[in-house]
């Protein structure tokens, strides 16, 4: 699949603009604060529904402007798909071919994008919530299910911890309405758990021989799920319900307590080993940064042995963040086969055969035009 039309209206800083790229790798340059990564942000948020970098839909809304829409026209297999997605103060429209879909859940996954940015390095060194929200989004990606099955489990969790809250501060005593909520929680965090035991097992089959290759055959990699309850991936559903349920019923006194909920896929991590030493904690930088590529390459194969078409890759300000040899595994990689969109401010000292040939363009102050 690629873009072969973006259009922005009211986005960010840009008015209205219209823009088309290739089926190949697109340059996009321009210096700091001009809007390149504003083309990057609308190309993913188009794919997700939501921004990689601002918890505010407003953020995305052009100042004094009630509304913002993205439209790309996209080429796949099965013909041409037009996607359009309306972001106002009231919420977001999602339109697939022209028609609006009532939830976000049957949008995701019409487009796929990989998005490697400055702060994905971050994946593996960074806060358990920054692993947690890389393996939702790309498993939403793929399974419209998990979508919905998450944002049931956080609304749940939601609720469960206002009356926990209540519970806390005495405001109510009611110890079963907190077991009813308790035993929804359990069913649908099982589901979840369930659903990114899988994942985790098809993204290590991609990420250990590709972060065997960039290191040459000196490393190894492995992936851990660290889980609030004691079950592996070998488990079936019934049991995960029934673990959870134990360990709720452990903690209640405690969660009472605190006035949260403290067990839950919203409290669990992964663990990256590199010659089965926990690389957050041991590794170098260059290993980290080996480790976070390898997971974004393998991302880009996940998706397309899951959907049969490759993703769209968003390259954000990342080369300058790699040395030449990984630069080069990277471009060597995607070469010919997958939609890549580049920011930088200037390929000069990267001298790669596949951004010589690449459809470049310029962005100026919420402009962008074709130069090459």
């Amino acid at each position: 699949m690629y873009i072969k039309e973006l259009s922005l209206v009211n986005y960010r800083n840009y008015n209205r603009t219209t823009v088309s790229f290739e089926n190949k790798v697109n340059v996009i340059l321009g210096e700091n604060a001009q809007g390149k990564t504003n083309v990057m942000e609308s190309i993913f948020v188009l794919s997700m529904a939501k921004s990689h970098r601002a918890s505010n839909d407003k953020e995305l809304i052009q100042w004094d402007q009630e509304f913002a829409k993205i439209t790309g026209q996209i080429e796949k297999q099965n013909g041409p798909t037009q996607l359009e997605l309306i972001i106002s103060t009231k919420g977001k429209k999602a339109k697939y071919n022209h028609i609006e879909q009532q939830k976000l859940s049957q949008y995701i996954g019409a487009l796929n994008t990989v998005m490697f940015a400055p702060e994905d390095l971050n994946l593996v060194k960074g806060s358990p919530q920054v692993r947690r929200r890389f393996i939702d989004m790309e498993i939403g990606q793929v399974s419209p299910v998990y979508m919905y099955d998450l944002s049931r489990y956080q609304k749940i969790l939601q609720q469960r911890n206002q009356y926990l809250k209540q519970l806390q501060t005495k405001k109510t005593s009611d110890i079963t309405f907190l077991e009813i909520m308790t035993e929804q929680l359990c069913e649908v965090a099982a589901r979840v758990l369930k659903k990114r035991f899988e994942f985790l097992d098809l993204l290590q089959k991609w990420a250990e021989p590709i972060h065997d290759g960039i290191s040459r055959g000196k490393e190894t990699l492995k992936i851990t799920y660290k889980n609030s309850i004691d079950v592996s991936d070998k488990e079936d559903l019934s049991k995960m319900i029934e673990e959870y349920a134990k360990k709720f019923e452990q903690i209640q006194s405690r969660e009472i307590d605190r006035g949260v909920t403290l067990a839950g896929p919203h409290r669990d991590d992964l663990i990256f080993y590199v010659n089965d030493k926990d690389v957050q904690t041991f590794g170098s930088q260059g290993q980290q940064r080996t480790t976070a590529l390898s997971l974004k390459l393998a991302e880009i194969e996940l998706i397309y042995s899951e959907v049969g078409e490759y993703p769209i890759l968003l390259l954000d300000d990342v080369l300058s963040e790699l040395d030449d040899y990984r630069q080069s595994h990277l471009l060597n990689t995607i070469q010919g086969k997958v939609q890549t969109f580049v920011t930088t401010t200037s390929i000069d000292g990267i001298h790669h055969e596949t951004l010589e040939r690449a459809a470049t363009y310029e962005v100026t102050a919420g402009e962008i035009q074709r130069i090459k």
